[in-house]
């Protein structure tokens, strides 16, 4: 044991030896025993500790298990200098893990996600204007006298901020110092965090409805406990306001807020809502986020400086020491389960977080997904409804366009109803939006003369066509190339043509139709970060863009006062593929993409592009019959024993050949579980049968809700000896099918 790095904690004194589990970040199967001596360990400390000739970070999770002879552990090179983990952050890695069936090290690693954070930043070394004379025979040069000058009355500025305003040397600044004429002094190496003022004057009253749902999730704030309340509001109807107010309460009550947002673009017109609601901006958790401001993030959080969070799904796994609310905003979204990894559901594991703090926990959204609008059917979660749009807005009309009669003329995409829409719009100041889930110039490329189509070489999907950036793209592994100048099967020379329009093949024809219309395509490609997301909602409000041409991320979150006529190019592009959820999450995308129209005082309408105008998903949408929609999906999935209604578990197996892959999944289905009311699907290619490199397999448990899938799943792994080059990756509630 290294006897001085504990001694930098305890003064070197040593207390009696006792075992403490350490869980490491590593996808191990458990936590390790160590040696505390003298240390005084407690669950929630961040320790070093040694492991295979290194050392490595951990967390004390609780006393050792005794399984290892007490000659044979090692101790604990010293306890970390970060606030001591709150207890239910421990409590949740490890119910996250027993529930997905992952090493408990994996889960861990999310929670210890910045190492940087886990010691102590170094203070900034500023410089200032020293008390004492100038020392006789000092020289004052120029430079010098810059320099003190810029420091006589001011602040304290670090050597960077006094090179950069005036020009000078380090040098010049170090030989001040040296003399004694300049003054070293140490800042905090964090600004401080604002602090959001809940009683911020509101920009605009609720209404009746509005006050009466806010004052029910204010109840359930003040009551500290464990609840679920679901707020069920049509677009427009002002949901965010709405829970602002427990936010507000939570935080009169001093405790911490974390908000839940699928997507990172959502967080624009967010941001600017909360600040104009409680006087600063929240602080914000995701994966644009610089290392630096990372880092000071999650330090400020686990010292509970930070009152308001608003994140992605990983910030589930932040350590706050004192939240007393979490929000998840459009709980709908697929966005929030994550496939690789860790594969979890962060709607749901933000209902458990909840529960393990005893506090309470909100879903929002407009199209509730199967799943939640079940647990309210069954009384598990409370709902307060907003039937209205705020303001006395109308929902828009829904208009089916029949592709089959009334499409467009060859080599186009728009309808001519559409056109004329569109144009009618423009006439009047008035701005429309089309909406394609396609990104890229199109979606497949393909060789005229011989029919031959451009895939990755990585994975079993085609290359889509991205024009802006003269490239060849594979959305799945971000595999690039350039287009081929010869097709390698007949070796036609410039036969590669374009099938099928992307938003930027789309904003091609409408530069044709609409010469004089300012465009903006909105894509994860064009909106690369908040900053970009932020500028575009901004151009759209002030009224600079016209013709909006855009995919999922400007779907949701929205609110544009101007945009009345939004056209979808293709609704039927999500039903395809035999999805489970295939038909509930077009629903759920063309019911929010129809909700950014006509959200003030100008009528919307939206125009549906379909070949199917007779399918239930197109009529619900042209009606409006959200709730007749969702009992016809849970009446199909109850008879199926679907989820919600019954319990899935996916097993992919891969490899970087197809052989060990096909031999580990044939193993897999020879030892599968045969229980009455559970059912082995498979092993069959994945949809994606080649992902990355690696040739996939998979296996799809079923089984009825009253089934412990993981024991079974344990049960089933347990002294399996496969091939050594696959490996098996597992999904419980899986979300995707590829």
């Amino acid at each position: 044991m290294d006897g001085d790095d504990t001694a930098l904690v305890d003064g070197g004194l040593f207390g009696p030896a006792r075992r403490v589990g350490v869980l490491l970040p590593l996808p191990l199967a458990g936590a390790y025993d160590y040696i505390d001596e003298g240390l005084d360990l407690e669950p929630g400390d961040v320790v070093e500790v040694p492991l295979s000739g290194r050392r490595v970070t951990g967390l004390v999770i609780g006393e050792g298990e005794g399984s290892v002879d007490e000659a044979k552990l090692r101790a604990v090179f010293r306890r970390l200098e970060v606030p001591r983990l709150p207890a239910v952050v421990v409590d949740f890695v490890q119910w996250v893990a027993a529930y997905t069936i992952t090493p408990p090290g994996s889960v861990l690693r999310m929670a210890l996600s910045v190492p940087a954070a886990l010691r102590p930043p170094e203070p900034i070394i500023a410089y200032a204007r020293a008390a004492s004379p100038i020392p006789d025979g000092f020289r004052l040069t120029p430079a010098r006298e810059r320099v003190l000058a810029l420091l006589e009355d001011g602040p304290p500025r670090t050597a960077s901020d006094i090179t950069g305003e005036l020009g000078v040397t380090a040098s010049v600044i170090k030989g001040l110092a040296k003399a004694g004429v300049l003054a070293t002094v140490s800042l905090p190496a964090d600004p401080p965090i604002p602090v959001p003022d809940p009683d911020t004057p509101r920009m605009m009253a609720l209404d009746s409805e509005q006050k009466a749902a806010a004052d029910a999730l204010v109840k359930k704030v003040r009551d500290k406990a464990f609840s679920v309340t679901v707020i069920d509001g049509v677009t427009g109807a002002g949901k965010t306001e709405v829970y602002f107010e427990a936010a507000a309460e939570t935080l009169r009550q001093g405790r911490q807020v974390l908000i839940l947002v699928p997507e990172i673009a959502l967080s624009a017109p967010f941001l600017a809502r909360f600040e104009a609601r409680f006087g600063v901006r929240p602080a914000e958790w995701h994966s644009d986020l610089a290392p630096p401001r990372r880092r000071r993030t999650w330090r400020a959080i686990v010292e509970g400086r930070v009152q308001v969070l608003i994140g992605a799904r990983s910030a589930l796994f932040l350590p706050f020491p004192d939240l007393g609310l979490i929000i998840v905003d459009e709980e709908h979204e697929a966005a929030f389960k994550q496939d690789d990894g860790v594969a979890y559901q962060g709607r749901d594991m933000a209902v458990v977080r909840a529960n393990l703090g005893d506090i309470p926990a909100i879903l929002v959204s407009a199209t509730p997904s199967l799943e939640t609008v079940t647990n309210i059917s069954r009384g598990r979660y409370g709902v307060v409804s907003l039937l209205a749009r705020h303001g006395g807005a109308s929902l828009p009309t829904v208009v089916p366009i029949d592709m089959r009669r009334d499409g467009p003329e060859r080599g186009r995409w728009i309808a001519p109803e559409l056109v004329k829409a569109m144009m009618a719009s423009l006439s009047r100041g008035e701005q429309a939006m089309l909406f394609l889930n396609r990104r890229g110039y199109a979606p497949l490329t393909l060789c005229r003369a011989c029919g031959h189509r451009l895939e990755c070489p990585n994975c079993s999907a085609w290359l889509v066509e991205h024009r802006l950036t003269q490239r060849l793209q594979c959305h799945h592994c971000g595999y690039l190339s350039g287009r081929p100048s010869e097709c390698r099967e007949c070796a036609a020379v410039d036969s590669f043509v374009p099938s099928g329009p992307g938003v930027e093949r789309l904003a091609e024809e409408v530069y044709n139709r609409f010469p004089d219309a300012r465009v903006q395509i909105a894509s994860s490609d064009t909106l690369a970060g908040p900053s970009a997301a932020a500028e575009f909602s901004r151009a759209v409000r002030a009224g600079e863009i016209d013709i909006i041409i855009g995919t999922q991320v400007v779907a949701k979150g929205h609110h544009f006062p101007l945009l009345t006529t939004v056209g979808v190019v293709d609704a039927d592009l999500g039903l395809a593929g035999g999805d489970l959820r295939a038909a509930e999450r077009t629903y759920q995308l063309l019911h929010q993409v129809a909700g950014r129209a006509g959200r003030e005082d100008k009528k919307g309408t939206v125009y549906l592009q379909t070949h199917q105008p007779e399918n239930p998903v197109m009529r619900a949408l042209v009606e409006w019959d959200r709730d007749g929609f969702l009992a016809e999906e849970a009446r199909a999935r109850e008879a199926a024993e679907m989820p919600p209604f019954g319990r899935l578990v996916a097993l992919v197996v891969s490899a970087r050949d197809a052989a060990p892959a096909d031999a580990a999944a044939r193993l897999l289905a020879r030892a599968a579980p045969r229980f009455s009311d559970v059912q082995v699907l498979g092993p069959a290619p994945a949809p994606l049968s080649l992902l990355r490199g690696r040739h996939r397999r998979r296996l799809l448990l079923k089984a009825g809700r009253s089934v412990n899938v993981q024991k079974v799943v344990r049960d089933w792994l347990k002294g399996l000896k496969l091939p050594s080059a696959a490996r098996v990756s597992i999904d419980v509630d899986p979300y995707g099918f590829m």
